[in-house]
């Protein structure tokens, strides 16, 4: 057997054919490994098996398999053909009254104990059809997708309940965390309202989540958010060995003379602002003035940054 590698297992199968000059059907192969893709492009893995043609024998086994099946399905549509013969017959006595094989004793007594046992059957297969359209006026199937509730709409309030849900996203977080190459000591997920779940994962290897200038950091809150907004309808705050505290700090010193302007002139605004970082400094900013207008704005690059204003009443 040849050992191959590529990218996925229909690939490998490709190089496995073209290389012995066969169908994919005809040839024979192990897995050696599956491809996997990672988690972030680190742990990729190539698709490796080990392939051969098949021998002639298990082609003959093949083919004779096939006759085989071949001949099983006649013998089981011989009877029905049987049937529609005999079905025949009888619309031709239907069509033809006169015809002495239908005036006869046995073809008459036949034929009604045919048609009496048929005639149940007719009325079995009736009845259900009849009793699914009284249930539903409007003869939807009570199984059609615009007929299944919501889930959502259907939980119980045990299982919305902010605790379950924590301890349900800290257990699917382990699972997925424990696939990555790094020594985690604390995945830790609580309630931090009642929008929102804090998330604490720290370890020895947690700065290797973080990255350079935190870009690891942003991609990793990306796609929990993405999950968990998704599927629970929540907001989260993802804590990586302190990164999201250290970046409050930093935020929360440079908004300092930002804060002093608004106090000054009433309005203010400050410089562009990435991802963690404008979202941090907009809370800050809400949270000292509650009673400003508060937003993002967008420059000639496309950079946000946050001004603060009065709101304006017509």
């Amino acid at each position: 057997m040849k050992k191959i590698e590529a990218e996925t297992l229909e690939n490998a199968l490709i190089i496995a054919s073209n290389t012995f000059e066969c169908s994919v059907v005809d040839l024979e192969y192990e897995i050696i490994q599956n491809p996997s893709k990672g988690f972030l492009g680190i742990g990729k893995k190539l698709a490796i098996i080990c392939a051969q043609p098949k021998s002639t024998a298990q082609k003959s086994t093949s083919n004779s398999a096939f006759k085989e099946s071949k001949t099983t399905l006649d013998s089981i549509n011989e009877p029905f053909s049987r049937n529609i013969k005999q079905d025949k017959k009888e619309e031709s006595y239907l069509a033809n009254p006169k015809s002495d094989s239908f005036h006869s004793p046995i073809s008459s007594a036949t034929y009604g104990s045919q048609e009496l046992s048929r005639k149940p059957l007719r009325e079995s297969l009736q009845e259900p059809l009849q009793e699914s359209l009284k249930k539903d006026s409007m003869g939807w199937n009570a199984q059609t997708p615009s007929k299944i509730p919501n889930h959502r709409e259907n939980l119980t309030k045990e299982q919305t309940n902010l605790s379950l849900i924590a301890k349900e996203v800290q257990q699917e977080l382990k699972e997925l965390l424990a696939l990555m190459p790094y020594r985690l000591s604390e995945v830790f997920v609580e309630p931090y309202d009642e929008n929102t779940l804090y998330i604490k994962i720290d370890g020895e290897d947690s700065a290797l989540l973080i990255g350079k200038e935190g870009y690891r950091y942003k991609a990793i809150s990306y796609l929990i958010f993405n999950w968990v907004n998704h599927v629970y309808g929540l907001m989260i705050r993802l804590e990586i060995a302190e990164f999201l505290h250290n970046q409050e700090e930093m935020i929360a010193n440079y908004l300092l003379p930002v804060i002093e302007s608004v106090k000054i002139s009433g309005k203010a605004q400050t410089k562009p602002l990435d991802g963690v970082l404008a979202h941090i400094a907009l809370k800050q900013l809400r949270e000292k003035f509650p009673d400003k207008y508060v937003s993002f704005r967008m420059n000639s690059e496309g950079e946000r940054y946050i001004i603060v204003n009065d709101f304006y009443h017509s």
